[in-house]
């Protein structure tokens, strides 16, 4: 494992935590270079979930993707990164328990919108004025009328 700060491959693991209710490994590093610590996650490697887009197109599942949309919602509001990983971590457990590993977008939005929904209306709001496309004020009011 390379150090992500200093690139030095001498490292040791000072504490390991199961993680993501025990499909993962939690692993606290040590750079023997630099002496800064860093986290790995060891999982298990599955069939990856492809995403059907609008147009068709399919792509593969990217985390960093679904990520950093929530990001972007989440921007000056209250939403820790630690909410924005157990998020994605529910959002990941729930897209393996679906029969297939295909999935239109609109589920994966639709799972991220309501689970947002649950930890911040404002990044709710955001996160579903550019799922849905909102395209006037209109688009805005009825969706605030539905969480009043």
């Amino acid at each position: 494992m390379k150090c992500p700060f200093c690139g030095s491959s001498e490292n040791e693991v000072v504490e390991t935590r199961v993680a993501e209710e025990g499909r993962s490994l939690r692993r606290r590093r040590e750079c023997f270079g630099c002496k800064k610590r860093f986290t790995t996650y060891e999982r298990v490697d599955r069939l990856p979930i492809v995403v059907i887009k609008r147009e068709g197109m399919r792509e593969v599942y990217d985390r960093n993707k679904a990520k950093s949309g929530i990001i972007k919602s989440a921007e000056k509001t209250g939403i820790t990164n630690s909410q924005i990983e157990a998020l994605l971590d529910e959002l990941e457990n729930e897209l393996k328990k679906l029969e297939t590993t295909e999935v239109e977008s609109k589920k994966v939005g639709d799972l991220i919108a309501r689970k947002l929904k649950k930890v911040d209306k404002i990044a709710y709001i955001r996160f579903a004025s550019v799922f849905r496309r909102f395209v006037d004020v209109e688009d805005f009011e009825k969706e605030i009328r539905k969480l009043l």
